[in-house]
């Protein structure tokens, strides 16, 4: 028995005992490189510098915090490399592209003219408060997307041409905006899906409108409600979800204050810049769409008035419900710009739908 743990010994003993050579053999090594590079570069501490990058090494210090006894945070760097080698350059390709391919839809297909010509009858289709709700959105929007654009990939498109004082001040600039206007975004953002989320609400309609692609290519008359497909998926995704996401995480970057470390701020970094850079991207469609791209949308959303032609071609159920009274809104007649004779209730809406 014994000559058995003895043979079983002899191997364990010389390869442990060969493995601690080995480590001493590797530390020695180690030593003299240390060494040599004292020598060549007098206060060189690599190897001390290397364990305190290792991740999760914590440290003593004397300063109270969640992360002060880190010394070094390696996800920095990580983060610099992904949002300087992937982020920003996909973000702004992609908005240049869809800027791009907005611009080529434009010249294809053209504005969406109205088929028949106003009848100077008009509806109101958004009230003062929710008018002022949009535009203070849309306003707080464009600066945001603006400014945040000059922080992304300023310094690739405008320090080459402006040189570094202008650009200085602008991203300066930039940076302030963007942080003052994020909240007011954000609070109008809020409101905005209250008083809209009712008319955005799925119907049995949207999915013929989104099979005929709403008409937009073949020009074939598509009715809906107040708000078609398109628009509803807009409101949903475009809104709520991606601006909503750039919203919050915009003001967890804002308000440093509440805790947070720098990982939760690096990751909130990113999920800001994807989210952002997609949603400024598809928002020029719909600000295509809503200006010069469909004939009286736009003052429809400045007015708060839309030709009875227009809400005829354009928002076929919600006309006939207002025609018969299932849905109140204002009447008035002239154009949307100077309404006349505005009525208080529709009843019949007074008119619209009769020849005169």
């Amino acid at each position: 028995m014994g000559r058995i743990l003895l043979t079983l010994a002899v191997p364990i003993l010389l390869v442990a005992g060969g493995g601690a050579a080995l480590a001493q053999q590797e530390t020695q090594a180690q030593r003299e490189t240390q060494a040599q590079r004292q020598q060549v570069q007098p206060g060189n501490n690599a190897p001390v510098w290397r364990e305190v990058r290792k991740e999760g090494q914590e440290h003593y210090t004397s300063i109270k915090g969640r992360e002060t006894g880190v010394l070094i945070q390696t996800l920095g760097e990580t983060w610099r490399e992904l949002r300087n080698g992937w982020i920003v350059p996909i973000a702004g390709w992609f908005f240049v592209a869809f800027a791009c391919a907005v611009g080529l839809f434009y010249l294809l297909r053209g504005p969406m003219k109205l088929h028949d010509k106003p009848t100077g009858r008009l509806i109101k289709r958004f009230t003062t408060f929710q008018r002022a709700t949009h535009w203070t959105m849309a306003i707080s929007f464009c600066i945001l997307g603006v400014s945040g654009l000059i922080m992304m990939v300023g310094k690739y498109v405008l320090l080459p041409v402006i040189g570094y004082t202008l650009f200085g001040w602008l991203a300066d600039l930039a940076k302030i905006l963007h942080n003052f206007v994020g909240p007011v975004f954000f609070l109008s953002m809020l409101i905005m899906v209250v008083r809209f989320a009712k008319d955005a609400l799925p119907s049995a309609n949207d999915l013929t409108w989104i099979r005929k692609g709403g008409g937009m290519l073949t020009g074939e008359h598509v009715p809906c409600g107040k708000m078609n497909a398109g628009q509803k998926m807009w409101f949903w995704g475009g809104v709520v979800v991606l601006s909503g996401t750039a919203a919050v995480t915009g003001l967890i970057m804002d308000f440093p204050n509440f805790d947070q470390d720098r990982s939760t701020m690096i990751y909130t970094n990113v999920i800001h810049s994807v989210v952002a850079g997609l949603v400024m991207a598809l928002s020029l469609y719909h600000i295509y769409m809503g200006t010069i791209g469909v004939e009286g949308a736009y003052d429809a959303m400045r007015y708060g008035y839309v030709d009875e032609t227009y809400a005829k071609e354009h928002h076929e159920y919600w006309y006939q419900d207002v025609k018969a009274g299932k849905v109140k809104a204002d009447t008035a007649e002239g154009t949307p710009e100077v309404p006349q004779r505005l009525s208080e209730v529709t009843q019949g809406l007074h008119g619209v739908g009769e020849t005169t």
